[in-house]
């Protein structure tokens, strides 16, 4: 899959078949519609082409609201991958962009760059300045740019649209389980191995504490959860607490950090994966350190039950 972040570099498609959208999540019901697009593709014998933004439209449209995004984007762009799309087109989202007419988008962002064979879009789908532009604009011009319309059935929409907020929902709730099947894989997080309290190591439970590498992830609510942790390509076995450490401190700063369990590597500063597979338990406070290690050491043996893997 070729992945382009100027239009200016687009030349020579042949029979372009063109979608656009942030398909935040890639979940199963955005890879059902790009599944449907690589097909269309292929029928015409031409080359499918995702146009989608960076940063997310809402971080700049709507900057004083929370964004909450499902996959950053070099996760999106690998998930695409694997649904069948030739081309990917990230667009630098800009006020200057967003303030673009629908008729100046049509001709200088859809039109020139890609002469379009075919625009498969939703029926809701909005562009251009004060979301002007829709679909019967598409449908009015298209008899002048020389390409068809395709939509995708309102159904599919609502359901794509559906499932994304429900799947924020569920991470923020720690709904790892329902998250992940909507998603059709584990719900994952990056982040930089940072120095923290170290009293982890004093109990026989060292964590890696984590600063995320995309601050506006949701982050799965308080909790301790069974999870894998990939470090440099290899996937270990780990407990995740996201929480307060009521037990050792009385700052309410949520911290991410992971046991990665039969690990005893030097990691500060590498970037490691999480993928979120079940939530154990609510965080507690407990009497004191020992309590806290009897309680970590069940939550080790729930996770060893969960990760089978």
């Amino acid at each position: 899959m070729a992945v382009y972040t100027d239009l200016n570099d687009i030349v020579g498609m042949q029979r372009a078949v063109v979608t656009i959208g942030t398909f935040d999540g890639v979940h199963k019901g955005h890879c059902a519609i790009l599944a449907e697009v690589a097909a269309h593709a292929r029928r015409v014998d031409g080359e499918s082409v995702l146009l989608t933004f960076e940063p997310h439209p809402r971080k700049v449209l709507f900057p004083d609201q929370p964004l909450g995004i499902i996959t950053p984007l070099q996760d999106k762009l690998q998930l695409i991958a694997a649904t069948g799309i030739h081309h990917v087109v990230v667009v630098p989202f800009t006020p200057a962009f967003a303030a673009m007419s629908a008729a100046q988008y049509l001709e200088e962002v859809l039109v020139q760059p890609f002469n379009p064979h075919s625009i498969v879009i939703g029926y809701d789908h909005r562009f251009g300045h004060d979301r002007a532009g829709n679909i019967d604009l598409l449908k009015q011009y298209a008899p002048a740019y020389g390409y068809s319309v395709t939509e995708i059935p309102a159904q599919q929409i609502h359901e794509a649209a559906v499932s994304s907020t429900r799947i924020r929902k569920a991470i923020a709730a720690g709904n790892i389980a329902d998250a992940n099947e909507m998603l059709g894989r584990c719900y994952t997080v990056s982040g930089e191995v940072v120095h923290g309290q170290k009293l982890g190591r004093t109990i026989g439970y060292p964590t890696a504490n984590l600063l995320l590498s995309e601050p506006d992830q949701v982050m799965p609510g308080v909790g301790i959860y069974a999870v894998y942790v990939w470090v440099d390509g290899v996937r270990y076995k780990g407990m995740m607490s996201i929480g307060y450490n009521p037990t050792v401190t009385s700052d309410r700063t949520v911290k991410p950090e992971v046991n990665i369990l039969d690990f005893d590597k030097d990691i500060y500063g590498n970037i490691i994966r999480i993928e979120f597979v079940q939530w154990l338990r609510a965080e507690e406070k407990f009497e004191g350190l020992e309590a806290l290690k009897a309680q970590l050491h069940k939550d080790k043996l729930a996770a060893m039950a969960a990760l089978v893997g």
